[in-house]
């Protein structure tokens, strides 16, 4: 793979990971909550879309995700200035993860040459991922019921998932291929 797909993808993950500090600081009700969303969706708009048009060949399923991509970042945007019309957005969303996961799927998370070993750092991230995911469910779900510490699960959620996503920005990753289609993970 060349290094032109693999240009924008720590851009992307710092981009997402700004993005969840901005919904943490909106769980906590700090201020700029609400700017550093919609900077963050801003970004993530822009950045994927120049990965886009850079990309060389473009398939089917490379549009789906962008109209994914697109309408998931101007959904939010919309939110966020309360702009009417997120239901076309949120239908769009649906649409396109449908289609997507139809055409790619959980095939798109498989190291397809099986050149990438489990080791134990490797195992204890996703460990970690694991567990950031049910504490960001367990959180919300016990938010929802009105329980104490519902609120610190959630963030203690968000900020695994920040860890992991930021884990290979400042980490040494030589050597590390991307999948198959030239796409870039996130």
């Amino acid at each position: 793979m060349s290094n032109n797909t693999k240009i924008l993808k720590t851009p992307l993950r710092i981009s997402i990971a700004i993005l969840l500090l901005g919904m943490l600081s909106r769980i906590f009700h700090w201020p700029y909550a609400s700017e550093t969303i919609f900077l963050a969706f801003t970004a993530i708009l822009i950045l994927y879309t120049i990965r886009f048009w850079k990309k060389e060949t473009k398939l089917f399923v490379d549009i789906v995700k962008m109209v994914m991509v697109t309408s998931w970042a101007l959904n939010g945007l919309f939110r966020i200035v309360d702009l009417p019309f997120t239901l076309l957005f949120q239908i769009l969303i649906a649409i396109s993860f449908i289609t997507w996961f139809i055409m790619e799927g959980t095939a798109y998370f498989l190291d397809e040459d099986r050149r990438q070993k489990n080791n134990m750092a490797r195992v204890l991230w996703n460990l970690a991922m694991v567990v950031g995911a049910l504490a960001i469910i367990a959180g919300s779900l016990l938010n929802m019921l009105n329980e104490s510490y519902a609120i610190p699960l959630l963030a203690v959620g968000i900020t695994i998932i920040i860890a992991y996503i930021l884990k290979d920005v400042f980490a040494n990753n030589k050597g590390k291929e991307g999948h198959g289609n030239g796409e870039l993970q996130l």
